[in-house]
């Protein structure tokens, strides 16, 4: 799970296309360089479809004509990010089963970007690339909180920020509370009606780390049953990855 959270972040933040690169669908590998391809009329003939409802007309058919009003790598915000979900669920499965290298750009262990931008957001390898793709498919279509997140159109930049995390990163607490906080309310929202003290939000052991019961890539866990088997308690994002 350390590896694959170095990569987690790079796709959503940069609010792009999640378009196919057909050869690399044809072999199942990834070119280690790769330009983006970013006209989207390729496989929307009529583009306008596509908007959402009362969209303003859009001069122009690829990711660029996007880009004029929908910037890119921002700071991490609790602001829901409608543009980027909407862009990269459309494109994964199972909406559909679309690779990343049409509009963004890679060099393996150099650089990953967006058509158009200069900015680098990380220098993931060929593995970090295998490993993105399959976080991003458990982003469009789990049963984990990842998924979650993906459906409140909350995109990875939201949480993580937009460069790659180290090894060892994780999202702390007050980031979690900008969206879910404070934690007294928090609190006040999960006690139970009968046994007040089993409040997974007010523990006996002090502040709890989010991230010990709400994993985001992977099932969540209900830390509190390790020790009290026979309370009764449930949560959201303990699913399994839908095939």
């Amino acid at each position: 799970m350390k590896k694959i959270s170095i990569v987690l972040i790079v796709v959503l933040l940069a609010g792009g296309c999640f378009c196919l690169d057909r050869a690399a669908a044809q072999t199942g590998k990834s070119p280690k360089t790769a330009k983006a391809k970013t006209s989207c009329t390729s496989c929307h003939t009529d583009f306008a479809s596509v908007m959402p409802k009362n969209h303003p007309p859009v001069k122009g058919n690829d990711l660029a004509a996007c880009l004029v009003c929908h910037k890119p790598g921002r700071s991490a915000l609790e602001k829901k990010n409608a543009f980027s979900t909407r862009i990269h669920l459309g494109h994964l499965p199972p909406k559909g089963t679309l690779d990343c290298l049409v509009c963004h750009t890679w060099s393996a262990g150099k650089s990953f970007g967006l058509s158009g931008r200069k900015e680098s957001w990380g220098k993931p390898t060929k593995e970090d690339m295998a490993l993105l793709k399959e976080i991003f498919i458990s982003w469009a279509s789990s049963e984990y909180t990842d998924n979650l997140h993906a459906k409140a159109q909350i995109a990875c930049l939201n949480c993580h920020g937009k460069d790659i995390p180290g090894p060892d990163a994780t999202v702390e607490n007050p980031k979690c509370l900008e969206c879910h906080g404070p934690m007294d309310q928090l609190a006040k929202k999960t006690e139970p009606s009968d046994f007040k003290d089993r409040n997974p939000h007010k523990s006996h052991l002090g502040e709890v780390a989010c991230t010990v019961c709400h994993k985001a890539h992977g099932p969540s866990k209900i830390y509190c049953l390790d020790c009290h088997p026979k309370f009764t308690m449930t949560m959201k994002g303990t699913g399994k990855p839908k095939q």
